[in-house]
């Protein structure tokens, strides 16, 4: 399968801590994706915790109304030096993230995310709507930051 992969970095206005406390809770997902997107848990949403093994499965929706399938991500690593998760839903069989954070050590945290996107023919439509959902993300996250 042919895929395309983004990579987007920010520096983060806080301790590394903060941000991967943040990272933690499917809340911190919910706020950054909306409006590109919503993920809504299949499970109750109180039961999930991010840990390596877990498979989580949402309604996935784009920009909050279009229903887009069943996304579904497999977390493989999660630590504050990084994530990495095998992702996929109906219409995407490959959506691989991994956030690294780095502690800069003057209170400020340099956060990244890279994606290797594979959807067969409609590959460079989701890499295209990924590199906006990701820029979008990253400002949404140094707002919720600075609050």
């Amino acid at each position: 399968m042919k895929t395309k992969t983004l990579y987007r970095q920010s520096v983060f206005p806080c301790e590394i801590d903060r941000v991967y406390s943040l990272l933690k809770n499917l809340s911190t997902l919910q706020c950054i994706a909306i409006p590109y997107a919503a993920f809504e848990p299949q499970t109750k949403s109180d039961d999930i915790e991010w840990y390596p093994g877990q498979t989580i499965t949402f309604r996935f929706k784009i920009f909050g109304i279009i229903p887009y399938g069943i996304h579904t991500i497999n977390v493989i690593e999660f630590s504050k030096e990084g994530i990495y998760t095998n992702e996929s839903n109906t219409h995407v069989p490959m959506w691989n993230h991994r956030i690294q954070l780095i502690d800069n050590k003057d209170g400020t945290t340099t956060y990244s995310d890279e994606v290797e996107i594979g959807a067969g023919w409609k590959t460079i439509f989701v890499w295209m709507w990924a590199k906006c959902f990701y820029a979008h993300r990253q400002k949404k996250w140094i707002r919720l930051l600075e609050r």
